[in-house]
Parts: structure tokens; C-alpha cells; sequence
């Protein structure tokens, strides 16, 4: 076992363990822990050390150079290289171990240091500081995808954090990694999941935290179980899974993404009112609505920004919704109305097939001098059914230039929700403004009027297609009382009113998944993502 530093010769150190004491204890080492080694610069004579099972050679800040001679290493299973900033050269030799399962080289630098591979059979050698580093590595044309196609395929997690890889540094596919279930490319200047990501066949957790510059997650692998998104990735706006996709945990912060138009499939689609089609809004039976879809500035906030623009259509749980705040009197196509925050009425007669409710309140201030509306809970219950859904916004609050907000919506109710008879009661509740309240609200009844063509008919399968929808999959948010309480929250926060787990879903499948032994390997690779796997490999049990 070797290592020398960069120093002058007559001050440079070579460890040599050559008594046949020394090797007999060198041949039964299973743990090397060099970290914080400041002059170690090259590492090499692991042909003396065939029993180690882990290398840990963590923020050696000098190191440039780990020696072919690796491969010897026969039993290795963890390697950790975290940190090394001036790390120049890995082994090619590194792909021939059948046993290593982790791998970390969180904060290498890859773009910076420009990480070159070579062959050689030398299986030790040294560097001095007299020699330079063009006379140490061969002038190989190679970056990260080089590097990329030589990492063992026995690998089950790998951690390239803060390595200044971008989208460009990485390979065309990971195809040599088909065991990796674990990947971290946190806090990396990747503008969205790199295309190398979706040729892991057997991935379960991809964690993309940190990524400031982030803008789109499409298609990960449908084997993935937890998606780790994190804080500060505000400039996130398209999340874009695949039909059959597995049940998934999303690891993040509440309302993580700023209000700006984005999508995350199944579960938040926000895009200006202008841009939404013709066919859709007819769909809902929102008609006439010209003088919205002109500019119309609001404030609109979440806990993570604002944003100032034009009037935009929300969409989740099955709800659609757009607010605005000119008090130009309720659509003629409102029909049942009513002053205060309540209404009641009974689902009429009719021969065409319901559709939905559209729903309309009006919000105002006890004292005009403030501005900024919370958007109110609607709850909707069905007393004949027995059935109630609470809805709280994605939006937390609205800051408008006028005396009113108009929060108008529409409820993708079916026939096994409101059938012909039932009572229906409407209430709108402040969530902490007692200044704040609902003036009127008004109720219509959505029918198909039979002349709405199959264009228009599938207009919305989108928007059905959605797992975790009214007449989905609503089991995760319903309380022990029955009521569901339709918050994006929980799909952040883990909160869960039932003994029946049920993780997120994008797509509505044949069959909801409701999780029972699933739902223990969830929690596991949850715990993985947590960072407990690191400690697996560095307990020293």
C-alpha cells in the first residue's frame, strides 16, 4: 500500500509496508479511511489490500491520482471520493469490480477538473510535485461521459452532488448501470432530468435537490418510487410522468414552485386562461368569458413567490378554477343563486348526462383598505350520499386593485357523486381573515346538451386521466369522519387519514393501488433518500 504528497523530495513520505507481519495484516484490512488527508496526492498499491470492502477517501483536497492497481480490490462494495477537488484520474480498471454498490463522488468538480481515465498495467506509482501533471495523464479526450461508460455495473447507488455537472456532461444512456436504484444529482446546474436518467431500468430514487436552474422533470423511469425535488428549485415547471408509472413518493417542500404557469402531471396544472382551448371552456360550460381572458393583473402568492399576470386557469383534484376581480354581476349561466356564504339545492331532472357543477363566489373586505384576499375552503356536500369534499386552493392569497375577488369554478362531478334527488349544500369558510367574506355565491348544473362534438367530448380525457381526482382515487386525503380534505399538501407532507396508505399516482390505472406490503418498501427506500444510505456503508459493522 503506497500514497505520496506533493512535497520536495527530501520531505516526501512513502508508506511501504513490506514485512510479511505488515502484509498478513494489509491482506485482512476491510475498512481504509484516509479522509481529510490534506497532502495525500496519489493512491495506489491495492494489490496489498484483497480483503478491503471500503474505501473512504473523503475532502482529500490534493489528491489527483487513484491508481489501475484498484481492481485487486476484489471485495470492495463502497467507495466514497467525495470531495476531491483536484481529482484528475479515475481507473478504468474500476469496471471490472463485480461487487461494489455505492459510489460516491459528491463534490468532484468533474467540468472544472476535467476528470481523465487511462490504462496502464503499473499497479503502483507515485507522483512528486516536480512532475507536471501533462507528463502524469495521457492526453486522453475525455470528460464525465467518458468516465461514465467504465463505472461498475454492480452499482446500486450513486451520488455525483454538487459536481458542476451539466446537461451536457453526462452520457446519451446509462445503459451499464441496469442494477443502479439510487441516483443523487443534487445541487448540479442541469436545466432538467438528464436523458441518460430514463435508461435505468431498475431506478427507485432520483434526487434532483438543490438544482437552482432546474426547469423540467420528463418521463423517469417508471420504476422510480421516490422523486426528490427539494427546496430552492423554483424555477421548476413541467413534471411529466409516464402513463404507467409506479406509485411514487414526491420528497419536497410544500408548494415548492412558484405560481407561475407549470405542471406537474396528476397533480397541478396552472396556465394563462388565454391559452387554454376554446373546447375546454366549453366543456365546462364557461361560456362568454372574453372579458376575462383580456389582461387582467392579479397577485397571486404561494409560500414559495408571487407572480404579477394575466388571469390564469388553475386545475387539480378534479377542479377547475380562475379568479378575477371586477364585480361585473354572476355569468347569466349561474342560475341558483344566493347572498352570504351558503347555498342549497336539489340535483333537478333532466335526460342529458350531468357533467359537473360550476360554482361562483364573491369575496370582499368588512374595510376597504386592505387589498389581498386568502382564497376561502369551499366545502360541497352531498347530504342524500353522505359525501363532502373540502377544497383549499394551490393559491394561497390574492392581492387585486379593487373591492372584490371573484373565485370562479368547476367540479368534474359524475353520476356516482350527484344523482337525480340529492341535497346538495355549498359553504364557503374563511381560512384566517376575520375581516374577510363571501357576499354572494351562485350554483349551475353541468349537462352534456348533446351537441357537443367528439372533439369536444374528449376535450377533457386529459384531465380525467388524472389518478387522484373526484371519482378517482381520493383514499390518501379522506379523514376518518368520510370527508376529503383536497389539499396539494399532502402530497408533500406525508399526512395520511387512513390505516390504507396510498402514495401518489399520476394516472388513474384500472385499479387503484392502494399499498399494503408495497407500502413498507416505500417507506424504505424514503428512509433511503434521507441519506440513511451513506451510514449503511459507513457504520463499520
Amino acid at each position: 500500500m503506497s500514497y505520496s504528497n506533493p512535497q520536495p523530495p527530501a520531505k516526501r513520505q512513502k508508506l511501504v509496508r513490506s514485512c510479511s507481519k505488515g502484509k498478513r495484516l494489509l491482506g485482512s484490512l476491510k475498512v481504509l479511511d484516509l479522509s481529510f488527508c490534506e497532502q495525500l496526492h496519489s493512491l495506489g498499491g491495492f494489490f496489498e489490500l484483497p480483503a478491503l470492502e471500503r474505501l473512504i477517501v473523503v475532502s482529500c483536497i490534493s489528491l489527483i491520482v487513484v491508481c489501475e492497481s484498484v481492481d485487486h480490490c476484489v471485495e470492495l462494495v463502497h467507495i466514497d471520493l467525495s470531495y476531491c477537488y483536484k481529482l484528475k484520474k479515475l481507473p478504468i480498471s474500476l469496471g471490472k469490480l463485480k461487487k461494489v454498490q455505492t459510489l460516491f463522488l459528491d463534490g468532484c468538480n468533474f467540468c472544472e477538473s476535467k476528470i481523465e481515465m487511462w490504462d496502464t498495467n503499473s499497479s503502483d506509482f507515485s507522483i512528486s510535485s516536480q512532475t507536471s501533471s501533462s507528463t502524469i495523464i495521457d492526453a486522453i479526450p475525455s470528460d464525465f461521459k467518458f468516465f461514465a461508460t467504465f463505472l461498475p455495473s454492480s452499482l446500486i447507488v450513486l451520488s455525483l452532488a454538487n459536481s458542476n455537472l451539466s446537461n451536457e456532461s453526462f452520457p446519451r444512456n446509462f445503459s451499464c448501470l441496469s442494477m443502479l436504484e439510487d441516483l443523487c444529482l443534487d445541487n448540479n446546474p442541469i436545466v432538467s432530468m438528464p436523458n441518460c436518467v430514463r435508461s435505468l431500468p431498475m431506478l427507485k430514487i432520483l434526487s434532483m435537490k438543490y438544482c437552482e436552474m432546474v426547469i423540467s422533470i420528463g418521463h423517469p423511469p417508471y420504476t422510480l418510487r421516490v422523486l426528490s425535488v427539494g427546496h430552492r428549485n423554483t424555477s421548476l415547471q413541467k413534471i411529466k410522468f409516464d402513463v404507467k408509472m409506479s406509485p411514487l413518493n414526491i420528497d419536497g417542500p410544500w408548494k415548492l414552485l412558484s405560481p407561475l404557469s407549470y405542471e406537474i402531471d396528476g397533480m397541478v396544472k396552472i396556465q394563462p386562461l388565454a391559452c387554454v382551448e376554446k373546447k375546454v371552456l366549453r366543456s365546462l360550460g364557461w361560456t362568454n368569458l372574453d372579458q376575462l381572458i383580456k389582461e387582467r393583473h392579479l397577485e397571486t402568492c404561494t409560500f414559495a413567490e408571487s407572480d404579477k399576470s394575466q388571469t390564469k386557469m388553475y386545475y387539480e383534484f378534479g377542479i377547475f378554477s380562475t379568479m378575477y376581480h371586477e364585480d361585473k354581476g354572476m355569468p347569466n349561466w349561474i342560475r341558483c343563486r344566493s347572498k352570504g356564504p351558503s347555498i342549497s339545492f336539489t340535483i333537478p331532472s333532466s335526460p342529458k348526462k350531468l357533467r359537473g357543477l360550476n360554482f361562483y363566489c364573491m369575496e370582499t373586505m368588512r374595510q376597504f383598505s386592505f387589498d389581498t384576499f386568502v382564497l376561502p375552503k369551499i366545502k360541497i356536500s352531498n347530504t342524500t350520499k353522505n359525501h363532502t369534499w373540502i377544497y383549499n386552493h394551490y393559491i394561497d392569497k390574492v392581492k387585486v386593485g379593487g373591492k372584490y375577488l371573484i373565485l370562479l369554478s368547476h367540479w368534474m362531478f359524475g353520476p356516482n357523486e350527484m344523482t337525480v334527488g340529492d341535497q346538495i349544500t355549498i359553504v364557503v369558510s374563511q381560512r384566517y381573515y376575520n375581516e374577510q367574506l363571501t357576499k354572494k355565491c351562485g350554483v349551475n348544473v353541468v349537462y352534456d346538451d348533446g351537441k357537443i362534438e367528439e372533439e369536444e367530448e374528449d376535450a377533457l380525457r386529459y384531465y380525467k386521466s388524472w389518478n387522484h381526482i373526484i371519482g378517482g382515487d381520493l383514499s390518501a386525503f379522506q379523514y376518518p369522519t368520510g370527508e376529503y380534505l383536497l389539499s396539494n399538501m399532502h402530497f408533500f407532507d406525508g399526512s395520511r387519514y387512513r390505516e390504507k396508505e396510498v402514495t401518489f399516482q399520476a394516472f388513474s390505472q384500472k385499479k387503484s393501488k392502494i399499498l399494503g406490503h408495497e407500502s413498507q418498501d416505500l417507506r424504505y427506500f424514503m428512509e433511503l433518500a434521507q441519506g440513511r444510505s451513506r451510514s449503511l456503508w459507513t457504520d463499520g459493522s
